[in-house]
């Protein structure tokens, strides 16, 4: 005769908030991964980070930071994992990702070297580089120092101006004329304190979504994405003002060319969780925008998109990924 188990449903700290510019963002995308989420099979509790306080959302309840619990009445709340859906600082540059690593809880994105190299997109592209995946050439200017204009004339009109360590397009300007430069980077340092001055490439823009599963690296559907503005900005992002078309109408070997790329991308970095990758494809060839290691997760977002075109649905993914990172 065996003994019957009782199945335990398992505490999912999902995180949101932050302390940067996507912090708007971030909440959006937090509420609809909280919408896909299986109640069935999870305790969600959201747990709101900001600069002065960590705290459960719903309860308020201060978050002991010693061991990433709070106290429910007589009950300690502690957890099986933490999904961290906050964009910019202080999760996709690494700085919770090393708190989580310090006191040993799973998360659902990639380790702390990782979160830091992919944030700071002038030193990812470079080590990218050593792989042979190519990227725009591009400057990098830092607040505080001079910087000479002739190194940027080298790389030709018109560039963008953009922080080196941002996203959601926020700060981002494209230079036509060289007059305009001074003012685009007085415009950056608002955003960061080092900024990537990169050539325009131009070509169609792609972006191509990934997450690593029972060892097996699996590559989304493929976007297109179409902006009505000058590029793919805040309102081509989040405001409607793009086409976004998935899967893209790409030919079959170019369709493996971006998935196989995306995958080596993947691996060679040595990726977690649900990754999103970038590209320019100009003359057949596919060059690396950025590596974004914890992608928009609204309802309007991509990688949302391409999880479903691949046949899944949010809700089924986010419980693959929860599981194997409680494993």
């Amino acid at each position: 005769m065996t003994k019957s188990t009782t199945f335990v449903k398992k505490n999912v700290a999902l995180l949101t908030g932050g302390y940067g510019a996507e912090y708007d963002i971030s909440i959006l995308s937090a509420q609809n991964v909280e919408n896909c989420l299986n109640r069935d099979l999870f305790n969600v509790y959201i747990i709101h980070i900001d600069r002065h306080r960590w705290y459960h959302r719903d309860g308020n309840e201060t978050i002991d930071r010693n061991d990433f619990s709070f106290q429910q009445g007589v009950t300690k709340i502690t957890f099986d994992c933490a999904l961290i859906i906050i964009h910019g600082d202080p999760a996709e540059n690494g700085r919770l990702q090393g708190y989580f690593e310090s006191i040993e809880l799973p998360i659902s994105s990639c380790d702390t070297l990782v979160s830091a190299l992919t944030f700071n997109k002038y030193l990812c592209n470079y080590v990218l580089s050593d792989y042979g995946i190519l990227s725009a050439r591009a400057r990098l200017i830092r607040k505080g120092e001079d910087w000479h204009k002739a190194r940027i004339q080298e790389l030709g009109l018109p560039v963008f101006v953009k922080p080196n360590r941002n996203g959601s397009s926020y700060g981002i300007t494209k230079v036509k004329q060289a007059d305009e430069l001074t003012a685009a980077i007085e415009f950056g340092f608002k955003y960061d304190s080092e900024l990537i001055v990169e050539e325009y490439l131009n070509g169609r823009e792609f972006t191509c979504g990934a997450i690593r599963l029972e060892d097996e690296i699996i590559a989304f559907p493929i976007t297109e994405i179409i902006s009505h503005n000058e590029y793919f900005d805040f309102g081509a992002k989040y405001e409607n003002e793009s086409d976004e078309i998935t899967p893209a109408a790409l030919s079959e070997e170019l369709t493996h060319a971006c998935k196989t790329l995306t995958k080596r991308i993947y691996k060679g970095l040595n990726c977690r969780g649900m990754v999103r990758v970038d590209y320019i494809l100009k003359d057949r060839v596919f060059y690396v925008i950025e590596v974004n290691t914890i992608p928009g997760l609204t309802d309007k977002s991509l990688f949302p998109q391409q999880v479903e075109a691949h046949g899944w649905t949010m809700t089924a993914m986010l419980t693959k990924l929860i599981n194997q990172i409680m494993d």
